[in-house]
């Protein structure tokens, strides 16, 4: 699949700083649809994991059938580096490092100095206000969120978020990657925790509560919502999922703007304290095998 086979409506050159779970997962989802994919990660080690996972997607994706591609193909349009200088041929980078403010400031600034003035900047923070990123860079008017959901590949979900500075071309392109992607746009004004994050975040907190206060367990709270509200996971394996010292800095962040409906629970601050931050380290509000 050359160049001229990406998927119509996307840039060619995309770029993702971070190679986490989310960021790896980024880059799968352009890889797949054709784009020439760069991943940038702070040191060797880290490139080396990056690599790893995204190689890893994509041949499940293959192995599944739904990519009609050949795998050592594929990865020749798949670059991991540690150097943001590789950005400079970009037409699109997407930002997915950790959420704090101070590195994504630091990342989007050192992202932007390398791009082309017409390039595109594109943060998947999924509570921190774009506005407020956006203050920070030379260039607001081609900057947005885009925000997706994890796991990348199965999720059917991308949250446009526009900040106030964000040119009409800007928003009328995000949305046309976003079909590309062969997901749905949601397309939102920034405000705190979006839409996703405020609503998602605001139902976890709640079952947290209920464990806390003995209502009920998390498994039979997680089973009210799959069973009764057709939700695909509950809110609290989707927290040990997504991570619970993730839940937790977005509820600060919420609690901070939007006030007490959002204040983190006990039992949250306790699980992250004591290091049960969910999947990742295998114990969180259920066990997970290793």
């Amino acid at each position: 699949m050359s160049n001229s086979s990406v998927a119509p409506g996307l840039p060619p050159y995309v770029g993702v700083l971070g190679g986490g779970r989310m960021g790896a997962g980024i880059a799968h989802a352009f890889l797949i649809k054709g784009a020439n994919v760069l991943v940038v990660e702070r040191d060797d080690v880290s490139a080396e994991a990056a690599q790893e996972r995204v190689e890893s997607a994509a041949l499940k994706s293959i192995e599944r059938g739904a990519v009609d591609a050949n795998f050592e193909e594929l990865v020749t349009r798949l670059t991991v580096s540690t150097d943001y200088d590789a950005f400079k041929d970009r037409q699109l980078v997407v930002e997915a490092v950790p959420e704090d403010w101070d590195l994504k400031v630091t990342a989007l600034r050192g992202i932007e100095e390398r791009l082309a003035e017409d390039a595109f900047m594109a943060s998947n923070t999924s509570s921190l206000s774009v506005n407020g990123l956006a203050r920070e860079l030379k260039r607001p008017e081609n900057f947005l969120g885009l925000h997706f959901f994890n796991p990348v590949p199965a999720s059917t979900l991308i949250e446009v978020v526009l900040g106030e500075r964000t040119s009409p071309e800007l928003a009328a392109s995000a949305k046309s990657w976003v079909e590309a992607l062969g997901k749905t746009a949601v397309v939102v004004n920034d405000a705190p925790g979006f839409a996703s994050s405020r609503l998602g975040v605001a139902i976890a907190l709640e079952a947290m509560r209920m464990v806390e206060e003995g209502v009920a367990s998390a498994e039979d709270i997680d089973n009210a919502m799959v069973l009764g509200y057709k939700h695909p996971t509950g809110p609290l394996k989707t927290t040990d999922i997504v991570g619970l010292d993730v839940r937790l800095g977005i509820a600060e962040y919420l609690h901070s703007t939007l006030g007490e409906r959002f204040a983190p629970p006990q039992i949250l601050k306790d699980k992250v304290a004591r290091g049960e931050l969910g999947r990742k380290t295998g114990k969180g509000f259920f066990d997970w095998p290793s």
